[in-house]
């Protein structure tokens, strides 16, 4: 009976050491493909850290606004009688634009003409007999004031009568027509709009803290969603006197050259004006900066010893960086990269220190100062 037990032990015993063997080879095993699966190069892009000529620039937002720019309206009322213009049209001062109807007043003018003719008849004639001594003083000074009376009467009535007629202020583009012949015009209704689209104003904000960048003169660069990846080129005109006291903004004014009249007023525009100097900087693409809590980092790739295959062995190096300024898909990189550094641009995510690499530039990404969007 005992001699049956121990040969039962023995053979539990062998049966457990065999597993045990067993899964401490399959650990082993698994270890080591881990460890070769972790030790694998990795498939990278990369580029050489270069340096540039970077021009430092503010970004505003803006609007457009027109040097002369009026929605046109009389202060009288009346019908329509007369339209001397189309929607659109570009017209120079002065242009009659609308008229309405005025006889009556035209007749109640001639009538108040007529008296102020007399009443100089009256006068010379008076003047001439108080010289004969035949009248006296008084019947001419009172001649005289009826004559400035009339005169006074007849200024009136021409105002009455131009007010009725609408001139272009100054010269420009009209807008789309607002009242047709024969409507009956309220006093101030809009009538149409005329804008000087030539040259034409920037209007943008900047912080106080950037009072000392803007001069007037200063080169500016605008952009507008209107026109994709276009610039025009303008200059600081004016800068306003005091600072908003409630967000502590300036007012900045720029003048740019519309003579194509493709800028309108109102429009949304994007104001980018020169903060210094030009300076050499090393520019990188926006995707070889790792944003975390931690910094700004890149993965800068060294050459080790020769492989077996006799070429370099190909190894990342993570790296803290400071990054400037963005323009396009470059920013700027003032301090952890040196010029001629090869740097990870693409699939730096599968990357930690230390780790092999293999560069395959046949995809890269973009890496425009002024990118154009473009529908893909």
């Amino acid at each position: 009976m005992i001699k049956r037990m121990l040969i039962m032990l023995v053979l539990v015993g062998a049966v457990l050491g065999g597993i045990y063997a067993f899964q401490n080879f399959v650990a082993g095993k698994i270890k080591t493909v881990m460890a070769g699966i972790g030790n694998m190069p990795q498939t990278v892009a990369t580029t050489k850290a270069t340096t540039s000529d970077w021009q430092p620039q503010m970004e505003a937002v803006g609007s457009l606004r027109a040097v002369s720019g009026a929605d046109l309206s009389l202060e009288l009322a009346g019908v329509v009688a007369e339209i001397n213009f189309q929607s659109g049209d570009d017209v120079e001062a002065g242009k009659t634009l609308l008229r309405l109807r005025n006889d009556d007043d035209v007749a109640k003018l001639k009538s108040l003409q007529a008296q102020a003719d007399l009443a100089q008849v009256n006068y010379d004639r008076d003047v001439k007999q108080l010289n004969a001594k035949a009248v006296s003083q008084a019947v001419v000074d009172t001649d005289e004031a009826n004559l400035r009376n009339f005169r006074a009467q007849v200024d009136q009535q021409k105002e009455v009568v131009d007010k009725k007629v609408l001139k272009a202020p100054f010269a420009g583009r009209l807008g789309i027509r607002q009242v047709d012949l024969g409507q009956y015009l309220g006093a101030g209704t809009n009538i149409v709009t005329l804008q000087a689209l030539s040259p034409i104003y920037v209007d943008f904000l900047l912080p106080q803290q950037s009072l000392e960048i803007a001069k007037v003169g200063q080169p500016i660069k605008v952009k507008v969603d209107t026109f994709p990846g276009k610039l025009f080129s303008g200059k600081v005109t004016s800068i306003n006197s005091k600072v908003d006291q409630n967000t502590r903004n300036v007012q900045v004014r720029g003048t740019l050259d519309n003579t194509e009249h493709q800028l309108l007023p109102g429009m949304f525009a994007t104001v980018d004006i020169d903060s210094g100097a030009p300076q050499k900087l090393i520019t990188l693409p926006q995707t070889a900066i790792t944003y975390n809590a931690y910094g700004s980092l890149v993965y800068i790739i060294d050459e080790k010893d020769k492989g077996p295959d006799g070429k370099p062995k190909l190894v990342a190096r993570q790296t803290f960086v400071t990054t400037g300024s963005t323009r396009g898909d470059q920013v700027s990189v003032l301090k952890g990269v040196k010029e001629g550094d090869t740097v990870v641009i693409a699939g730096q995510m599968k990357l930690r220190n230390g780790v092999g690499v293999i560069v395959n530039n046949s995809v890269v990404p973009a890496n425009d100062p002024n990118p154009k969007p473009a529908d893909q």
